[in-house]
């Protein structure tokens, strides 16, 4: 395959077409479902799709001067205390980051947030931020796979694989 013909076929690729064909270049074992456009955990829950494993949302965030980016990942059902989290980070203050910058930097739209993002950030500048309860979980985790009409499960160590491929940094904190 020619460098225009991977450039033409990466530019077709949908987020969605684009998550399970790394997984597999990986040798990542994962189960997709598709399903209606999700933005919420709520609207997830109404379709059943936590039946496989644990889901995890995620969060992107920004340092106060906007220089350092973190998608921060934990099961759905945690609150996440920014106070505590820049405490356990040992960064400014954190915020939410906004839709444009969540566009340059892992190429997505708000409700299709997730650690397989990373996927886009060609400069490796967005910081991981693994719950530490993560780590831990013997079964099943499910993100989407940039695109909120699928989900992907796989485990803990098999996502980690897919961060470290592209080179971005992950951190463990407790949330």
């Amino acid at each position: 395959m020619t460098r225009e013909h991977t450039q033409e076929r990466e530019i077709e690729m949908s987020q969605k077409e684009k998550v399970p064909e790394m997984l597999d270049s990986l040798g990542i074992e994962y189960k997709m479902i598709t399903h209606k456009a999700v933005c919420t955990i709520e609207e997830m829950d109404e379709l059943g799709i936590f039946t496989d494993g644990l889901v995890c949302k995620n969060l992107f965030l920004r340092n106060a001067n906007g220089k350092i980016h973190y998608l921060v990942c934990c099961s759905e059902n945690k609150a996440v205390d920014l106070v505590k989290l820049r405490s356990e980070l040992g960064c400014s203050r954190l915020s939410f980051g906004s839709d444009e910058r969540l566009q340059k930097h892992l190429s997505l739209s708000q409700g299709a947030v997730s650690p397989f993002g990373v996927i886009n950030n060609e400069d490796h500048e967005v910081v991981v931020v693994l719950d530490r309860d993560l780590k831990a979980e013997k079964g099943l985790i499910g993100f989407h796979p940039n695109d909120n009409t699928a989900f992907v499960w796989l485990k803990h160590d098999d996502l980690v694989k897919y961060i470290k491929h592209f080179g971005n940094d992950i951190v463990y904190v407790n949330i």
